[in-house]
């Protein structure tokens, strides 16, 4: 299905004019040799991009017949210096061959041949020594190594793009003596099978050459001495076609908005519509669902359309202006040694795929809002799981697994990894850092488990302060909050720790071990906040932990379940952040009094 669904997105890429035809390939070129009709080197060519501070190659659609690994390849028209001219900056060990196979394999390809260009290339062949490169206008010890094409002089074009050398290339595929014909398993057609599988690039902790999706690297796991064609019955078009499409969802350019990173997952994904306009616009709204937008219009628009989702509306019906039947695909890669690890693979109508965002959106809801937008991006959710050094996260403590498992609840609408929420209890508590994130991340936990489990009413994980409810942990998180309140306006707002950095662990967990303490110290900041004549102050905080101590038991809880804990952080957040206002005028109020 992974495999048929990338061939076809190849067919429509290839008909946009947006990836290689069969047989070649976009790589990563620096330099052309420029030759004359003779047959005499001229000059070398810088084809890089020099926008940047540094360099950069420019992608060139070359041709490329299968991946080159540890034995000696050439490719035509083409290849890095030590194959194309015998020249290396290292020791080159196996530069001599290296070199004959490159020139061998431009006179299989072009003998005989009737251009100018292509004969003036093959007398290049036989005439050229390494020695003449450090001759030429245009060198530098940066050629060495890089990738050389080859131009005639006079001549735009370079020498793989002459009509010829493409046909005659076209026709060296189709030869494929020795090939073995099946039943093709992505296309269900009769055609030679493939056994290299191109490398896929540009996926977060792979090999920088590029890692496979398939392969075989022993014979013990090859059928019937078919060198992996039994094993993986693919035609050569069809490889070609999904590790094109993949090489193009995994490139790095600034534009492609295809690519999302979530922890150690690398995230393609690519719609299919009845025309080109509507997957092209589907892939753009879930790349702004997971990419915020940063213009208010579109931002408002989208918010507006997830929230009529979410109340039963149909997609059709939105201003999004897209087609509910398109198909979606996305597809989540992690290394795994030399080769490719799917994580998740989601396939579904958008239809589907913008309620399950909606439902994202409502679960997350948090008032007041730690983000501004839509939604948080996915890896800002992530970075929430990982320890807080000074308020810093960083990508590599993020649990390997619960990335792929947050995407695939996300994108499928079911619940969240069952570790999610002991993993955020378990940050609150040990580094102290309530952030908003995380308190949304508890709130959407328990909020889609009762949806789910359609047990509990959805007031009972409520989106903004709540005075009704009466869940233990959601008070006693309350009081907390209010405690700490009082300590601060007693003790001053510049205080270096509060309650909340020595007893959030404990007050949370293990509430009967520390409550009663807090609430005996207490009385001594009130009575701080009143010799500063602050009476208002102390009276309004005063008030609201008795209408919170009302609702609780008479006798603290000894523990509070997984659970009870992301109710205490939401119910501690909601009441620090919509009473801090509040605070403040009051506080001001009975300065100036």
């Amino acid at each position: 299905m992974i495999l048929s669904a990338l061939n076809d997105y190849y067919q429509r890429l290839a008909a946009q004019g947006k990836v290689p035809q069969p047989g070649f390939s976009s790589e990563k070129i620096s330099f052309a040799l420029v030759f004359s009709r003779e047959g005499r080197p001229l000059q070398i060519d810088d084809l890089r991009d020099t926008s940047a501070k540094k360099p950069r190659p420019r992608s060139l659609q070359v041709p490329v017949d299968k991946r080159r690994t540890s034995g000696i390849h050439a490719y035509p028209l083409w290849d890095k210096t030590a194959y194309a001219l015998g020249a290396t900056a290292g020791e080159g060990k196996r530069l001599n061959e290296e070199h004959k196979a490159f020139r061998v394999r431009q006179h299989e390809l072009l003998e005989g041949a009737e251009a100018a260009e292509l004969c003036a290339f093959l007398a290049l062949i036989e005439q050229w020594r390494p020695e003449h490169l450090q001759t030429l206008s245009g060198y530098s010890e940066e050629v060495l190594d890089s990738n050389i094409v080859f131009r005639l002089d006079g001549e735009h074009r370079f020498l793989h793009d002459h009509p010829e050398a493409r046909r005659r290339w076209s026709e060296a595929l189709e030869d494929g003596d020795g090939d073995v014909v099946g039943q093709c398993l992505v296309t269900g057609e009769l055609a030679p099978l493939g056994t290299d599988h191109p490398a896929i690039r540009n996926i977060n902790g792979a090999q920088s050459s590029g890692a496979s999706l398939i392969s075989f690297n022993s014979d013990a796991y090859e059928s019937h001495g078919h060198k992996g064609q039994s094993n993986a019955a693919i035609s050569k078009t069809a490889i070609f076609g999904y590790a094109t499409a993949l090489n193009y969802l995994s490139r790095r350019d600034a534009d492609n908005r295809q690519r999302l990173q979530f922890g150690d997952t690398t995230v393609l994904f690519w719609a299919r519509a009845n025309d080109t306009a509507q997957a092209e616009a589907a892939e753009h709204v879930f790349a702004v669902l997971n990419d915020p937008p940063t213009d208010e219009q579109e931002a408002a628009r989208l918010q507006t359309a997830l929230a009529r989702i979410a109340a039963g509306a149909a997609l059709a019906d939105t201003e999004l202006g897209l087609a509910g039947d398109t198909q979606f695909f996305v597809l989540g890669l992690a290394p795994n040694a030399a080769r490719l690890s799917v994580r998740f693979w989601y396939v579904d109508t958008l239809e589907q795929l913008m309620r399950h965002a909606a439902f994202h959106q409502q679960d997350l809801s948090l008032d007041p809002s730690p983000w501004r937008g839509v939604l948080p991006p996915i890896w800002r959710l992530l970075y929430a799981t990982a320890p807080s050094r000074d308020g810093r996260a960083k990508a590599e403590d993020i649990p390997p697994q619960l990335a792929g498992e947050m995407a695939r609840a996300i994108f499928t609408g079911r619940r969240y990894p069952q570790s999610l929420l002991g993993n955020i209890v378990m940050r609150l508590r040990n580094d102290g850092d309530i952030s908003g994130v995380r308190v949304a991340l508890c709130k959407a936990v328990l909020a889609r488990n009762a949806r789910l489990a359609s047990r509990l009413s959805s007031q009972e994980v409520p989106v903004s302060l709540d005075p009704n409810v009466t869940h233990p942990g959601y008070l006693l998180g309350r009081l907390f909050a209010e405690l700490e309140s009082a300590q601060r306006e007693a003790l001053g707002k510049e205080i270096n720790a509060t309650i909340r950095d020595r007893y959030y662990g404990a007050a949370s967990a293990t509430p009967a071990n520390v409550f009663p303490m807090l609430t005996r110290n207490v009385v001594h900041h009130f009575a701080r906040i009143r010799k500063d004549r602050r009476e208002n102050v102390a009276y309004s905080i005063e008030k609201r932990i008795g209408e919170i101590m009302q609702k609780l038991p008479v006798q603290f809880p000894k523990n509070l379940s997984l659970q009870d804990q992301g109710q205490f952080a939401i119910g501690y957040y909601q009441q620090k952040w919509t009473r801090r206002s509040s605070h403040e005028d009051t506080a001001t109020e009975g300065e100036s009094s």
